[in-house]
């Protein structure tokens, strides 16, 4: 625990270096790295421990397949307007950005809650978290992976389809 905390009041005294007066969540951000790793190495952990072995290779179609999942995944989460519940602890908002989607402000200062609602409204951000859990599906459960991923990608394929119907329906009407 004493690396832990010197780490931590390290990491104290260069957030303050670093934003020159703009609140920047550097502790959290640090906490969310550190989750993240430990996600990450708690997993690899079970799976040795269970005896799974890595793919030697991801295929072209799973990459294909569990990137745009990823996409559709991320979006779903940090921006549709069924997910709100999820992101209003960590969020304001402040009303409708495109089709089925929300702009919503990050609650709190410079805290965990802070650093939370950036995770959670940015799917740059969230794709990271995302494609880790569709890569540990398929080292647990490939099927079961493949099958929510091909469901994420049908989504993402049939939103596009949708953005694309409704631009030539303007195109024609105007």
């Amino acid at each position: 625990m004493t690396v832990l905390r010197s780490i931590t009041r390290a990491a104290g005294r260069e957030a303050d270096r670093y934003r020159h007066g703009n609140d920047r969540p550097l502790r959290p951000y640090l906490g969310a790295m550190g989750v993240y790793g430990a996600a990450v190495a708690a997993l690899a952990g079970v799976g040795a421990a269970t005896g799974r072995r890595l793919p030697d290779r991801v295929g072209p179609w799973d990459l294909a397949v569990l990137g745009v999942a990823t996409h559709k995944l991320s979006r779903l989460i940090s921006k549709d307007t069924v997910t709100a519940p999820l992101r209003a602890p960590f969020t304001e908002y402040e009303g409708p950005q495109g089709e089925g989607e929300l702009s919503e402000r990050v609650r709190g200062g410079i805290g965990p809650r802070h650093a939370l609602g950036e995770l959670l409204t940015c799917p740059f951000c969230l794709a990271q978290w995302v494609a880790t859990g569709f890569a540990a599906g398929l080292v647990f459960a490939p099927r079961a992976t493949r099958l929510a991923g091909s469901t994420f990608a049908m989504v993402a394929v049939s939103d596009a389809l949708q953005n694309v119907y409704a631009a030539l329906q303007r195109a024609a009407e105007g």
